[in-house]
């Protein structure tokens, strides 16, 4: 069984930095694409960034620039690095990750909650 385990959240300063981890356990062959979702309140879950197996990454467009994504391999643990952080960036981050194990399939954290505010 894998689990995907998010940390690093909390309250923060607007302009303020946090950086995320995600870290996936278990039975765990190759982990394929890894992304951050988010989810404000009464709103839809919203790609954050996306990276692949190799390091190529995707954006949305509003992040593009302030946050930056990365994983290590070797540990199966993917990371979101926030800067310039606005209040509008309040909302629970998810981890996701297509992982191959005895099949392959997409995993989700638990979430992980980030307010900014003053």
């Amino acid at each position: 069984q894998v689990q995907l385990v998010e940390s690093g959240g909390g309250l923060v300063q607007p302009g303020g930095s946090l950086r995320l981890s995600c870290a996936a356990t278990g039975t765990i062959f190759r982990i394929n694409v890894m992304a951050w979702y988010r989810q404000a309140p009464g709103k839809q879950r919203d790609m954050v960034a996306a990276i692949t197996h190799g390091g190529s990454t995707n954006y949305a467009d509003s992040m593009e620039g302030r946050f930056t994504i990365s994983r290590d391999n070797a540990k199966n643990t993917l990371y979101l690095q926030m800067n310039s952080l606005k209040p509008e960036d309040t909302a629970v981050y998810y981890c996701n990750a297509n992982v191959r194990s005895w099949g392959t399939r997409d995993y989700w954290g638990q979430g992980t909650q980030v307010t900014v505010s003053s």
